[in-house]
């Protein structure tokens, strides 16, 4: 059944819709397109009936810089992922992200004329602090310089569209500087973070075969200074088409190499091939006299991003995204259901190995000011993140779900300590976000805000389900399903998971003999194509590795890996509902997901309870692990928790695992009150047969917990890849443990 809810925990006043943009878009729509909508249910319905038109609008609501032919938006194909979008169009994504309509150009310094007599081109564009204390700041006159003096250098080292550049760069302003510089060429970018091991950056790295890599001399963590010096000129010996190398002195280092330029990289390592590559320092790299900015136009579908699978189950997937899908999808989502607008800094605790950097530096598209943060969040002190957003003015902050929880956990009350005034929106995204977290949030930390959960991912660049600022927020709820994305809920009880690889047990099913489901819980899927789909895999004839990832669950439809369901609000009216109590009602079973069949539903949220290939499945009933986490880590001594399926006897039973606060011991009334708060909150199916203390538990670097990797580790499957993860180590915590062999 649907998940129940005593009505929102937040509610946006009537100024706030007012001055919002997607109230600006729906007069966009009334004024040109002659359309009105009674509410956002209305208008996402009408965004997935009428694709080519909405996609469209969009290009004309946000005025984006380009060549678009909008008679040809979309070019159906039998095949889900050979779809086209925009066939005859081109843009350039730099250019959109450093003339933004609503900031001024210099017009002596770009090739094509970028007109605004909104004009102020002082405008801060980026704000960059470590953990250290270093802060800078660039206006957006000064960034589009920086980009000129980069991409100039990039041109005359011969970079050309196509060519692949690499970033091994903390989150910092050179890092966009030279993602901008590289996508104004119409070359690739992609990206890692420093703190990645050796192998899990060559193993990315080496697919793609970069031209030129930037990278840094190291970064700071928790107080520490980490040199990595001697990795980047490893990886950079084992790159076999890499002709320059171009360090970044971030960490300030008294080495031999932070005063050489333009030297040999050391041939003391095994690719000798290499030697003819140099190694050069930032700024002389950028020291090249500025000329024009000249930006290439690009197709629509052309390559901006390679984006990695985590890489935990085998060698990392290399995602192409596409310039305008890309672009298109950004400007919607931080625009429309983020409500991200000129007067905003935004802010988001990512690093440059996560999309969660690629969509936050869009949000230049709409001349906000970024605010980039590297370094421990909890460190130089543990409310750092909370005074960066008073200090800086942040109003849009966004962080994981397991950031808000570690805060609730370490007893942080920002709101006792800072003003934050400026604060109107908060993100989390990375897993769920416990209905624990949005007490914590609204008690703690600020009460008049819009607290969206969003959820999609590398795979897509972007959301499936986020925020409206709109839209009431429910408490565990992501509060919308975003505008274009036909998404729905599956059964899929004809599918099961074996170490990671789905099999169908008949055969794949086929999209038209299923009923997406109204109510209960599910598998993800999207029935439509998106723009922001990837265009395929790197070196990935015919698409193999594309198709398996994607559309071997279910035919021709996406199928995200996510396992959830559909919340209902209803229109609070005498005449629609008799009980004013009762705001939350289901659908009848002959409404498909998204159809507005019913006018009174003016709301649908979402709640997710986990991924789909690490639902337990006891006794053959689906559990989603993030129903029994929510429950688990309400008890204040433990820190985190994972839970995955154990085979048993020719079933499946449900092995806890937990990480205690310190001081606390896994005893017999602790097991039986973890057990107790289960089986009172979920059903007894929930209640795990065995529960076991750890020390620690296995993420990946940006901080996800892998489940998938316990699960093998416990079965006696060897896990790859351990490069992929944060603290590989602590997966021989689950190897080969006693109380897993018996009753």
């Amino acid at each position: 059944m649907a998940a129940q809810s005593t009505g929102p925990i937040w509610t946006p006043s009537q100024a706030r819709i007012d001055g919002s943009n997607i109230a600006r878009y729906l007069q966009f729509l009334r004024d040109e397109y002659s359309l009105k909508f009674a509410h956002y249910q209305q208008l996402h319905q009408w965004s997935i009936n009428n694709t080519a038109i909405f996609w469209g609008s969009l290009v004309r609501f946000f005025k984006l810089k380009g060549s678009f032919n909008l008679n040809r938006i979309f070019v159906e194909n039998d095949c889900f992922y050979h779809c086209q979008w925009f066939p005859d169009s081109t843009l350039n994504f730099a250019e959109n992200l450093l003339y933004p309509d609503n900031i001024s150009a210099d017009e002596n310094n770009i090739s094509t004329n970028h007109n605004n007599n909104n004009a102020n081109p002082d405008k801060l564009a980026i704000i960059s602090c470590g953990e250290d204390g270093q802060r800078t700041q660039l206006s957006y006159l000064q960034l589009r310089e920086e980009v000129t003096r980069i991409a100039a250098a990039m041109r005359e080292l011969g970079i050309v569209k196509g060519d692949r550049v690499a970033g091994l760069l903390p989150n910092c302003s050179e890092a966009v500087v030279a993602m901008l510089a590289t996508t104004s060429i119409g070359a690739i970018w992609s990206s890692c973070s420093p703190d990645f091991g050796h192998q899990g950056v060559l193993d990315r790295f080496i697919q793609i075969q970069p031209k030129l890599l930037f990278a840094c001399n190291g970064y700071h963590y928790a107080g520490k200074k980490i040199d990595i010096n001697e990795k980047v000129h490893s990886i950079a010996n084992a790159l076999p088409e890499l002709s320059k190398l171009v360090i970044i002195p971030y960490l300030k280092l008294d080495t031999e190499l932070d005063t050489r330029l333009d030297t040999q990289i050391p041939a003391n390592t095994t690719a000798s091939s290499l030697d003819k590559a140099t190694v050069c320092h930032w700024r002389h790299f950028c020291a090249a006299l500025p000329r024009s900015l000249t930006f290439e136009p690009v197709a629509f579908s052309d390559p901006l991003y390679i984006l990695y699978s985590s890489g935990t189950t085998g060698m990392p997937k290399c995602i192409v995204h596409s310039v305008g899908g890309t672009l298109l999808q950004h400007v919607k989502e931080l625009a429309l259901h983020t409500d991200v607008q000129v007067d905003d800094r935004i802010f988001y605790y990512t690093t440059c190995g996560w999309m969660m950097w690629n969509w936050l530096i869009s949000s230049l598209s709409q001349g906000a000011t970024l605010v980039l943060f590297d370094g421990s969040p909890f460190h130089p002190h543990k409310q750092i993140l909370f005074e960066l957003a008073n200090t800086e003015k942040v109003s849009i902050f966004g962080a994981s779900a397991k950031y808000y929880s570690a805060c609730d956990k370490a007893q942080l009350r920002p709101a006792q300590t800072y003003e934050l005034s400026n604060l109107k929106t908060m993100l989390s995204t990375g897993s769920t976000l416990s209905h624990e977290s949005y007490d914590y949030i609204y008690q703690y930390i600020k009460q008049d805000i819009c607290l969206s959960s969003i959820c999609g991912g590398t795979d897509i660049i972007s959301c499936f389900m986020l925020g409206m600022p709109t839209l009431p927020v429910y408490r565990g709820e992501l509060q919308c399903i975003g505008l274009g994305m036909d998404v729905a809920f599956m059964n899929s009880e004809d599918v099961t998971f074996i170490n990671n690889e789905h099999i169908a047990t008949t055969s794949i099913p086929n999209t038209q003999s299923l009923t997406p489901l109204t109510h209960g819980k599910g598998d993800l899927v999207c029935r439509q194509p998106f723009p922001s789909m990837p265009t395929g895999f790197w070196q990935d004839p015919g698409d193999r590795k594309y198709h398996n990832a994607y559309f071997t669950r279910f035919h021709n439809i996406w199928a995200h890996g996510d396992y959830g369901e559909l919340t209902y609000h209803y229109i609070n009216t005498p005449d629609m509902l008799p009980n004013a109590a009762d705001t939350q009602r289901k659908p009848t079973a002959d409404i498909a997901i998204n159809d507005i069949a019913d006018i009174c539903i003016n709301q649908v949220g979402v709640i997710i309870h986990g991924r789909s290939d690490a639902v337990l499945n006891p006794g053959g009933v689906r559990i989603g692990t993030a129903e029994i986490y929510r429950q688990v880590e309400k008890l204040t001594v433990i820190q985190e928790s994972i839970a995955i399926g154990q085979k048993w006897h020719d079933d499946v039973r449900v092995i806890l695992f937990v990480r205690l606060s310190e001081g606390v011991e896994l005893d017999t009334p602790l097991i039986c009150q973890i057990k107790q708060v289960i089986r009172t909150n979920t059903t007894p199916r929930h209640v795990p047969a065995k529960i076991i203390a750890v020390t620690d538990i296995p993420k990946t670097i940006s901080g996800k917990i892998v489940e998938l990797a316990v699960r093998n580790m416990v079965h006696g499957i060897s896990v790859t890849n351990q490069d992929a993860l944060a603290n590989p180590e602590a997966l021989t915590l689950f190897a080969d443990l006693a109380e897993l062999q018996c009753e």
